[in-house]
């Protein structure tokens, strides 16, 4: 991931709501969501959640599908890796880093 990219992830996400739609989307894995769904478990007015959604579509770390006449809205989980690998790339001065136990602090 280039550094303008890893920004503009980064800018999408540094907004409430955003990021809760975009946390929603990981839950709900490879199926995603449709705009109900996510407006209805948010409680997320309509005109809002799409110009929220554009944002992190903008930002590729969601995809939008079409299943007739439904959207499916998706987590871009390679684009959410591809962020954690470039915000760590560099942790412990560039040796392996065990993060053990599912924790959020790297360990050298």
């Amino acid at each position: 991931m280039h550094e303008a990219d890893a920004v503009r992830s980064l800018a999408a996400l540094a907004q409430t709501l955003r990021l809760r739609l975009f946390r929603a989307l990981v839950v709900a894995g490879p199926d995603g969501l449709t705009p109900g769904a996510l407006a209805e478990r948010l409680d997320v007015a309509g005109n809002s959640l799409s110009f929220h959604l554009k944002e992190l579509m903008h930002a590729g770390l969601i995809t939008q599908e079409r299943h007739g006449r439904n959207l499916f809205y998706r987590a871009s989980f390679t684009t959410m890796n591809g962020l954690l690998v470039y915000l760590t790339e560099n942790c412990c001065e560039g040796a392996a880093c065990s993060t053990g136990d599912g924790a959020a602090s790297c360990r050298c």
